[in-house]
């Protein structure tokens, strides 16, 4: 018997170098369509589904600005990414018969939808997978700080935070072999004591929102649906 969903509504985080797959740079058609097929086998248990994806397989604003770019015209560029990724999602989903729309923070009317939270909203209802592109539209805001906000515009249950490891340590697991991993953390926790869960922007929005995290290992195929039935997978970030 299949384990009904525990959310009603998700919101999940990708970083956009997940889209690397055996790759240094750019996208794998390959990764793209193993993660489409996660995201299809959630989206069919009737959870309304949208997404948030990084830049970072293409290029990171903060790091442009290290090596001395302008901040903000870097960070307009890591936008960019971000709707590059999207829309090669966007068609891994349509190719499987998900209908998909990608909605921009950053007009571009000819690609992709602009941001609209009721018509996000809608899309939701009616079973499509929508993908938030483009950040917050602003520079100086991340992508996790994207997925907090539109997390909450939209009335999310929880956000989903896919990444390399299986949770949140109190050090890096990939120098210290006897890292060790938490379970659960409150949001204070996570700012006291530096933790790289989010950006203190978007664990701060999403406490004054109530809203939860799950960060959990995206390279293990399934995960999102074990995590949507409620199997304690990762660690998860909440009030109390």
């Amino acid at each position: 018997m299949t384990a009904a969903p525990h959310y009603r509504r998700v919101l999940v985080k990708i970083s956009g170098e997940a889209l690397l797959g055996e790759r240094s740079y750019g996208v794998d058609p390959a990764q793209v369509e193993r993660i489409a097929a996660d995201i299809v086998a959630v989206q069919k248990m009737g959870i309304e589904l949208a997404l948030v994806i990084g830049g970072g397989n293409i290029f990171r604003g903060i790091a442009g600005a290290a090596k001395g770019m302008d901040r903000t015209h870097a960070d307009y560029m890591g936008m960019l990414a971000t709707v590059i990724n999207s829309l090669a999602l966007q068609d891994a989903l349509e190719q499987i018969g998900v209908q998909t729309r990608v909605q921009s923070a950053i007009g571009m009317d000819r690609i992709c939808e602009p941001y609209i939270r009721r018509r996000a909203e809608r899309h939701l209802e009616k079973g499509r997978v929508v993908i938030f592109a483009a950040g917050t539209g602003n520079p100086y805001f991340s992508t996790d700080t994207a997925a907090a906000l539109r997390a909450a515009e939209i009335g999310a249950d929880i956000i989903l935070k896919a990444t390399k490891v299986d949770g949140v340590y109190d050090c890096d697991p990939m120098l210290n072999p006897k890292a060790q991993r938490f379970e659960r953390l409150r949001y204070i926790e996570v700012l006291q004591l530096g933790l790289r869960v989010m950006d203190s922007t978007a664990i701060s929005l999403c406490m004054e929102n109530n809203l939860p995290i799950c960060i959990f290992d995206f390279n293990t195929p399934g995960n999102v649906l074990r995590v949507v039935r409620g199997e304690a997978l990762g660690t998860r970030v909440e009030a109390g």
